[in-house]
């Protein structure tokens, strides 16, 4: 028999974190781990509108490390340290930093801000990008009132934000859309 997904013990506005720790539902480890989840879902939308085999398995790689984010944001900090909870490492980082060079060789230099949209693809990967600054400074919230959030996890999602955005810009080259700049009125 299958297992049953609700449990009903949040009926009452609470959840535990891994380690039985009882929060609110709207503790900011909570909204932090669940923009991370929001953030992961559309990953995987941006992953399916890709052709590019290489983006859709570096996207996947990404869609690990959220995983990954997220279980340690799930943890009560004080007691993770005794937990098996995959780690980060700098590794991850350098993939995307490497992903975000190639990728630049192609695409043009960009001579202003440009404007998401062009295509279903291109305007999801910058959906995706917004989603990625929220969990960062959700993130960074958590840091600032003394919540614990490992160094690792912010650079990681400052630099996700960027590849996002690079491989939006080489979505369009790829598919021969032109960018939108932007024309601020003046």
């Amino acid at each position: 028999m299958a297992m049953k997904i609700y449990t009903k013990t949040g009926d009452k506005g609470t959840t535990s974190l891994i380690g039985g720790t009882k929060v609110p539902k709207s503790h900011l480890r909570i909204e932090a781990y669940g923009t991370v989840d929001e953030l992961n879902s559309y990953i995987g939308l941006c992953r399916d509108l890709l052709a590019d085999e290489n983006c859709r398995t570096v996207l996947l790689e990404v869609q690990d490390r959220l995983f990954t984010i997220g279980s340690s944001l799930a943890c009560d900090p004080i007691k993770e340290p005794k937990m098996r909870i995959p780690d980060l490492k700098e590794t991850d980082i350098e993939l995307l930093e490497k992903e975000m060079d190639t990728m630049n060789e192609v695409t043009t230099e960009m001579k202003s801000f440009i404007l998401p949209g062009g295509h279903l693809a291109v305007s999801q990967l910058h959906i995706a990008r917004c989603v990625c600054r929220r969990a960062e400074r959700c993130c960074v919230r958590l840091e600032l009132e003394s919540l614990e959030v490992e160094p690792i996890i912010l650079k990681y999602l400052n630099r996700l934000s960027d590849y996002l955005f690079i491989l939006s810009r080489y979505t369009s080259h790829q598919l021969k859309v032109a960018e939108i700049p932007w024309k601020p009125r003046v």
